[in-house]
């Protein structure tokens, strides 16, 4: 059970490191005051993206045994993008299991890794908001839209950033 409340101390301080120094681009707090392992993000549309204006949440959930796993991220909100499932959850790699890739597309370097914090996944999360990688999607027809049909996905991007200020 020690790698649980190891895991608890960890998101504490994480957590206090935030509301102390926010950081540009992301809120980030708990869903709910007792539940340290369920944290609740808003990750601002980064500027000069598509994303730019909106305010996108997510919902960040860590394993009992992190930092050794990753949590999973998934929006919340209505997102449009390659590396975002149709359910929301983001496909980054640094939120794939450490080690190396079974499938062969990611190098052990780029996996997970315990250094990683809220704020350096968020970061990537922006980062991804900025550059998406159409090389392995997880959603494939953004993926496509992205690369041939760019009128069609800015006007999906649009809707979502629309819908995410009517949110709040």
């Amino acid at each position: 059970m020690a790698s649980s409340s190891q895991a608890s101390l960890l998101l504490q301080k994480q957590l206090k490191d935030l509301c102390k120094s926010p950081v540009d681009g992301f809120s980030a707090g708990l869903v709910d005051e007792s539940n340290l392992f369920e944290w609740s993000v808003t990750i601002m549309g980064p500027p000069d993206t598509l994303y730019e204006g909106g305010f996108f949440n997510a919902i960040m959930s860590f394993p009992s045994n992190y930092p050794n796993s990753p949590p999973t991220v998934r929006f919340t909100s209505e997102m449009w993008h390659p590396n975002v499932y149709a359910d929301g959850k983001v496909c980054i790699s640094i939120l794939h299991p450490p080690g190396d890739d079974p499938n062969g597309y990611e190098l052990a370097s780029e996996r997970w890794t315990p250094v990683h914090t809220v704020e350096s996944i968020v970061l990537s999360i922006i980062s991804m908001l900025s550059s998406p990688n159409d090389e392995s999607p997880a959603n494939v027809e953004a993926a496509k839209e992205w690369r041939e049909m760019r009128d069609e996905f800015r006007k999906k991007v649009s809707r979502c950033v629309r819908k995410s200020q009517e949110m709040l």
